[in-house]
């Protein structure tokens, strides 16, 4: 009998089986002989080994990675209330990832044919890393994963306006952020991720007592830099004192980089009729990142077709395909750092890199951009009929698109109001009409009353002119402009403004539709992301990007928009300092000057890329 309160289970009726079978003993003598060797193997094991596996997993635990089609899928997606602390974020989610091994290389070289005359030319590989021999070995397909791309929210405006307005009265609205935290970041002396994925952090807004706020409206800028990579991680919002930022690097770069958050201004305030003096403009993180080169493979970008240009919101990147060291700016103001015909590196450009005189820098996006020479481009813009309507930044892309492209390079401005036929140079048969109507003031030498500036009769007279005729412009190129954030009081009082202004064009588009001729296409250029000293003025990045979102959703609603250039995230990676700016234009004339800071900028690449962005909206099929 057993102790009584044991464990006492009867044996089964086959147990005489189990004892006399020779098949049984055979097996418990392999299960004990496999015990033995495992045993041998765990204490063989030394204890860096067991120091570096345990290292890799809680790498694996210590960020936050998702893969996604789209962040768009995430837009409309309610993250839960903080509850004012931080006890429901956590720095290990579980989350759907797919694991790649990780390489480590140079991503720089210099290929050994390489027929450029320039000295100090380093060229950036795009199609996998170099041998000693300098060809590239490309990596073999292990997973096909998506870009990392962005929607303007369903309702902006009415969502913004109600959000703007929201009353305050607990002190989580009511306090002010002055840090962030990012738990799958913070207390990292350097971050590793792998390369092609869409890495997403959340991170919660703190006021001075540590205590999470349970408001949104907070504007942060956002950049992540290495030496061939420059974009503008998505920020978002999720009106609880909770935000994400999600980002990515293609394999092709994999390499160090600088991820820099930036808290401009707290709770809308850059939406105020006069924000300087509410700017907070403090950098909260500057954190390194590793991105290790991985197998995988994002879908492959395409030459951007008529049909890419739907896309309101863009999320785009900067990347580097050359690079001279020793290019010095001319005595006429250019940077001719590598050879005119320096190629483009697919899939990232299409043409001439040496053109845009960038020193290698290239946009891309969701598609990618032909970079066009002179005979291109008059092939493309012959006989037809360009009408801008916008701020002085329309009036450096026309100019440099004159200079730099259509080989009249002996015009060093042209005016803000003009309507002008220009030819070939090398074929007078082929010319093409541009028309420009600054829409900063409807006098066009005085400036800030932006779209209000269609109050007054003259101005919509003159407008209506153009239109009016036996022939109408092919094409519209439209913006708001940076005027609009100097004039308007307020976020309701523009609003009310772009209503007018969509009323004002809608009649003008119907009209010459009821004449029975075809219809212009506009495209809707958005207004650029101010720079240096400008970030924290009443034009400043928060208000503009604003602004663009209300005009462009209300324009699409009226059904006006054939095409959208999102010249705000072009603009928005070199919008920190004054390098690549004068504050409010990224396409001033080349000229030899310092700039704000005392040094000479390069002050005209990146409206040129412009240029050519445009130049594929208009000879798109």
């Amino acid at each position: 009998m057993p102790e009584k309160g044991g464990n006492f289970l009867p044996p089964p009726s086959n147990a005489w089986m189990l004892r006399s079978s020779p098949l049984h003993q055979w097996r418990f003598g392999l299960l004990t002989a496999l015990v033995f060797v495992g045993m041998v193997v765990v204490w063989s094991i030394d204890g860096c080994t067991i120091k570096n596996f345990l290292q890799s997993w809680q790498l694996k635990q210590d960020y936050i990675t998702l893969k996604v089609n789209s962040l768009a899928n995430n837009l409309n997606h309610t993250h839960p209330n903080p509850a004012h602390s931080l006890r429901n974020l956590t720095s290990t989610p579980t989350l759907k990832t797919t694991q790649f091994p990780i390489f480590s290389l140079n991503s720089s070289f210099v290929p050994a044919n390489s027929s450029l005359e320039t000295k100090n030319v380093t060229q950036f590989p795009s199609e996998g890393i170099a041998n000693s021999d300098g060809n590239l070995t490309k990596f073999n397909d292990l997973s096909s994963l998506n870009w990392v791309t962005a929607e303007l929210d369903q309702n902006f405006t009415a969502n913004l306006l109600a959000r703007w307005l929201a009353p305050g009265g607990e002190p989580c609205k009511d306090s002010q952020t002055v840090e962030i935290k990012i738990p799958g970041l913070d207390g990292k002396s350097l971050v590793e991720l792998p390369a092609g994925e869409i890495h997403e952090f959340m991170f919660q807004a703190v006021d001075d007592s540590g205590n999470g706020r349970c408001s949104g409206g907070d504007y942060f800028e956002a950049d992540l830099s290495g030496e061939s990579w420059k974009s503008r991680p998505l920020v978002k919002d999720f009106g609880n004192g909770s935000y994400s930022v999600s980002f990515q690097v293609h394999p092709d770069f994999a390499g160090d980089y600088n991820l820099t958050v930036i808290l401009l201004f707290r709770h809308f305030q850059g939406l105020k009729f006069s924000p300087a003096r509410f700017a907070y403009d403090k950098q909260l993180r500057h954190i390194g990142i590793r991105f290790n080169r991985t197998k995988a493979q994002l879908t492959d970008l395409q030459i951007c077709q008529k049909s890419d240009f739907s896309r309101d919101v863009w999320s785009g990147r900067w990347t580097r395909h050359g690079k001279n060291d020793a290019c010095e700016i001319s005595n006429d103001g250019r940077y001719r750092c590598l050879a005119p015909d320096f190629p483009c590196q697919n899939p990232w450009c299409n043409g001439s890199l040496g053109s845009l005189e960038s020193n290698g820098w290239v946009y891309s996006s969701h598609c990618s951009f032909k970079l066009f020479s002179a005979d291109p481009a008059w092939d493309c813009l012959k006989n037809r009929w360009i009408f801008f309507w916008g701020d002085s930044n329309h009036v450096d892309t026309i100019r440099n698109m004159l200079n730099f492209v259509l080989g009249w390079p002996e015009i060093k401005s042209v005016p803000r109001r003009f309507d002008m036929n220009f030819s070939n140079p090398k074929d007078p048969s082929q010319t093409v009409r541009i028309t420009s109507i600054f829409n900063g003031h409807w006098n066009g030498t005085q400036n800030y009353l932006g779209l209000d500036s269609l109050k007054n009769e003259e101005f919509r007279n003159l407008l209506w002119k153009y239109f009016s005729e036996d022939r109408v412009p092919d094409t519209i190129i439209m913006n708001s402009g940076l005027h609009d954030g100097v004039h308007w009081s307020n976020l309701r009082a523009f609003t009310r403004g772009a209503d007018y202004a969509v009323s004002f064009w809608k009649e003008v588009m119907e009209s010459v539709n009821q004449r029975g001729l075809v219809v212009p296409e506009i495209i809707f250029r958005n207004t650029i992301a101010t720079g240096g000293y400008a970030r924290s003025l009443a034009f400043n990045p928060h208000k503009m990007e604003v602004f663009n979102g209300v005009f462009l959703e209300k324009m699409r609603q009226a059904g006006l928009v054939s095409g959208v250039i999102d010249n705000f995230d072009m603009t928005f990676p070199w919008h920190y300092d004054n390098r690549c700016n004068d504050g409010v234009h990224y396409g001033r004339a080349p000229l030899k000057m310092k700039w704000r800071d005392g040094e000479i900028g390069h002050q005209y690449f990146v409206d040129l890329m412009l240029c050519h962005v445009l130049l594929n909206v208009l000879c798109a099929r």
